[in-house]
């Protein structure tokens, strides 16, 4: 009998942009970072560019002595060269659970809310470090929560510590990665040796990292000092960061969506180059946040379909560059947890599965992401395994095609009691039950 060859099976994806398109937003990046210019006001970041080769000229917005960072297109390059096209993120435990790579998608919540839904009174209140724990915990034995993240601000913790709590109330809560939050160097340096006294030493964290930094400059093209700060902390350790700005259209960023991600692009790009900078070769997540700005109530919209349509855009970007990528789903401008809730959140989860945005984040808010909800973490839990499901495709092979399953069967019988519906799982994937 002939041997019979794999046939490759066929993963849903998307794309938003073509190579043109890319092409023209990278290239508009480029000319923002060495035309227009950045604003730079950690001193340290601001040395390290302008010794790599960047210039300085005054700011011609302003009738200050400030000046602008301009950033020549080699360094840039060099940099997207420089970081790597994978982040093997571990658990608490040591295991590789998350490895960010090309095809990858893995989902967890969102940081920092101000309130939460209290699950036993429904109540809309503020967060506590316990909401922390038990949210995190949550995640823990959800299938579907890659990651965890802090989803609140902690009320009942001093308010120079609360990013602090935030950590500590994450890892004893779950042993799965962590994205963390801080305020300041003092913070990061905090975080990291209670990190390094959970991994087993420094050694030990850089080689298995169970952490990541998230943070952002502020767009348009302003680096403030401790943000920045934060970054290049991470990038001495080696702690892998994300620093995604966000130019939401018509706030930060341009009304329209393609200036909002070449804007976007730029932003990132120069968070990245500073990792680089500092040492090469250093993780960084690539992304930004471009969601529609209301119009109306000034507020952020999370489930407005200008926020996937943005993330399957910088996906592609991210894919060009050969970096894993950050997005967000799972979240809604629903008050409570709705059909709207439940709409919203299944686009987005649709949608950053099809373009393989590889860890998102913001699972569970609901209210323009400033309430955190158990239950719409539970839910969308659901919604991921059911998308997960369809996303993994048919696999064609003699197994699933059930020749000999169909040779036997008496016509109008069916296969109930055929062996191939006894061993072989059911569904599309023909996988052993």
């Amino acid at each position: 009998m002939t041997e019979q060859i794999p046939i490759e099976t066929l993963h849903p994806t998307i794309r938003m942009l073509s190579d043109e398109q890319i092409q023209a937003i990278h290239q508009t990046s480029l000319d923002i970072l060495s035309r227009t210019g950045i604003v730079m006001k950690n001193e340290t970041a601001r040395r390290l560019l302008l010794d790599a080769g960047a210039g300085e000229s005054k700011d011609p917005s302003t009738n200050s002595d400030q000046k602008r960072i301009k950033i020549p297109e080699y360094l840039v390059m060099d940099a997207i060269a420089s970081a790597p096209s994978r982040i093997p993120m571990h658990n608490r435990l040591g295991q590789l659970t998350m490895p960010l790579e090309a095809g990858k998608v893995f989902f967890g919540p969102g940081s920092d809310c101000i309130f939460t839904i209290d699950i036993e009174t429904g109540e809309r209140r503020k967060v506590t470090a316990e909401d922390i724990r038990r949210i995190a915990h949550l995640c823990d034995g959800l299938d579907q929560m890659d990651f965890t993240m802090s989803m609140g601000n902690p009320s009942d913790a001093p308010a120079m510590d609360i990013y602090i709590h935030e950590f500590i109330s994450m890892i004893r809560g779950s042993v799965k990665p962590t994205i963390y939050t801080a305020n300041n160097r003092k913070d990061m340096e905090d975080i990291y040796r209670i990190a390094c006294a959970v991994a087993g030493g420094e050694a030990e964290l850089r080689e298995k990292p169970f952490m990541m930094l998230y943070g952002e400059s502020i767009s348009p093209l302003l680096y403030p000092d401790e943000s920045v700060d934060k970054l290049l902390f991470c990038a001495e350790k080696g702690i892998p960061v994300t620093y995604p700005p966000s130019p939401n259209t018509g706030g930060g960023g341009p009304i329209t969506l393609a200036g909002a991600l070449a804007l976007g692009n730029a932003e990132c790009l120069v968070g990245l180059l500073l990792t680089q900078l500092v040492r090469p070769g250093t993780p960084f997540l690539y992304g930004m946040n471009t969601a529609a700005l209301d119009m109306k109530s000034a507020i952020v919209s999370y489930g407005a379909p200008e926020w996937p349509t943005g993330m399957a855009a910088w996906t592609d970007i991210a894919r060009t560059y050969n970096l894993p990528v950050w997005g967000a789903a799972g979240a809604t401008d629903s008050k409570v947890v709705d059909a709207q809730a439940g709409i919203e959140a299944s686009i987005t989860i649709m949608t950053a599965f099809l373009t393989r945005c590889n860890l998102v984040h913001d699972v569970g808010y609901i209210e323009y992401g400033t309430t955190s909800s158990m239950e719409m973490l539970v839910i969308a839990d659901e919604i991921i395994r059911d998308v997960r499901f369809i996303m993994g495709g048919v696999p064609v092979s003699e197994c699933t095609l059930a020749r000999e399953a169909i040779h036997r069967a008496k016509p109008g019988g069916g296969f109930l009691a055929d062996d191939h519906t006894l061993t072989t799982g059911s569904g599309p994937s023909g996988d052993q039950s």
